[in-house]
């Protein structure tokens, strides 16, 4: 039996792993589970914190052969086939999996591959101490660090009290 897999868009993946990634919630000090959103597969908690874990991997990621490599592994794991189908008397191309428990893996992996041979070095971590979200950089100059305007702020304001402390000890 096959199951049809739809891949997630980035953000829907940057919702997956800051809503389930271990690491965002533990740094973030988020308590509790949040419920699924329609937005991305319904799956059972303990498969969306693994496949968020690894995806948080890849954004962790800083060289484009090492996302490349966790995205193949990935790939490689959910073995997602493409099947052609017809809609509205055309042909398309959807994408499926053997086993239903490897849908969101594929599902995640495939948004990831197709952005990243699109706008490679667009994904990150925020860059702020308290956080470990992630983030999909849509800015124009391609320079985004933060996953909030939130963190950005609280990461300038403690850089300009360690400079007042600094400049005070002097």
């Amino acid at each position: 039996m096959t199951t049809l897999v739809r891949p997630l868009t980035p953000e829907e993946v940057v919702a997956l792993v800051n809503d389930w990634g271990t690491s965002p919630r533990q740094v973030g000090d988020r308590s509790g589970r949040p419920q699924p959103t329609s937005s991305y597969p319904r799956t059972a908690p303990a498969v969306a914190t693994a496949v968020a874990d690894r995806i948080h991997a890849v954004f962790a990621a800083t060289e484009p052969a090492e996302q490349a490599r966790l995205v193949t592994a990935m790939l490689d794991e959910a073995a997602p086939r493409v099947l052609m189908t017809v809609a509205d008397g055309r042909a398309v191309a959807a994408w499926s999996v053997s086993a239903p428990g490897d849908s969101l893996l594929a599902a995640a992996a495939l948004a990831l591959c197709e952005h990243l041979t699109a706008h490679p070095h667009r994904l990150g971590v925020c860059a702020d101490r308290q956080c470990a979200d992630v983030y999909v950089d849509a800015s124009p100059a391609g320079r985004r660090r933060f996953c909030s305007l939130t963190c950005q702020n609280r990461a300038r304001v403690a850089a300009f009290r360690e400079r007042r402390r600094t400049a005070g000890d002097s």
